[in-house]
């Protein structure tokens, strides 16, 4: 039995995965604030585990993390995703409680979820497991408007390279997936906002993709490890000038 917990698994990404996770036979905890968006993708799978909870609150965390335990015996598997895209805006226009917000949830919030993880996986036994963080494209190059995104996904790399040396003689292995415009609420948002502009609508591909990618960074053993995976829209204007 194979076991992964989820976090942000209430819409899009995070989702897409648990889902597909699901699918697949894996006993999956999954994390978010609306416990009823948790309960709807419970009823349709027998493995899941429904851990409602703020992944901002250091006490919510673990108290979800000892309770998957509790049901599963042990984890396999954190797919460390919840995250927010605040408002846009110029970094002196942007107010201080999105910036707040951003840090809490983008980054003290997988910093929590991570240590919950690699806390378990270093005491279970069999020892050992994977963190796959949700690092975005935003984690390599901005998004204009963006200063609390940008700056917090950056930080979730320098939080991939540590789990990934902290566990390597523990046989905790640590990846990122860094994601470009996946069709989820957030590119609607974007999509909307283009049209409103009378722009051309942002390049996008299926979520499913995105599933399939860290379905495979999953299953991998854990003497492979993929490090940093880039998945994206191919028309994104990510690499060259633009």
């Amino acid at each position: 039995m194979k076991r992964a917990i989820v976090t942000g698994a209430s819409s899009g990404i995070g989702r897409a995965v648990a889902e597909r996770l699901l699918a697949e036979g894996w006993t999956v905890g999954l994390i978010a604030r609306r416990a009823p968006l948790l309960e709807d993708i419970a009823a349709g799978f027998d493995r899941a585990v429904v851990l409602a909870a703020d992944v901002t609150e250091p006490s919510a965390v673990q108290a979800a993390f000892d309770r998957f335990e509790g049901a599963a015996g042990g984890l396999d598997l954190l797919f460390n995703n919840a995250g927010i895209f605040v408002p846009p805006n110029l970094i002196d226009d942007m107010p201080l409680a999105d910036w707040d917000r951003s840090v809490a949830v983008n980054l003290t919030g997988m910093f929590l979820a991570a240590r919950a993880a690699f806390g378990l996986m270093r005491r279970q036994a069999p020892r050992g497991g994977r963190i796959i963080n949700n690092g975005s494209i935003s984690a390599h190059v901005p998004r204009e408007g963006s200063v609390g995104y940008t700056v917090t996904k950056h930080a979730i790399t320098g939080l991939t390279r540590q789990l990934a040396l902290d566990g390597r003689d523990i046989d905790i292995a640590c990846g990122q997936i860094d994601i470009g415009n996946a069709h989820t609420d957030m590119i609607d948002m974007l999509i909307h906002r283009a049209r409103d502009a009378g722009q051309a609508e942002p390049p996008h591909f299926d979520v499913a993709h995105v599933a399939d990618a860290v379905l495979h960074m999953a299953n991998l053993p854990l003497n492979a490890n993929v490090l940093f995976q880039t998945i994206m829209a191919t028309r994104m204007p990510y690499v060259g000038r633009g």
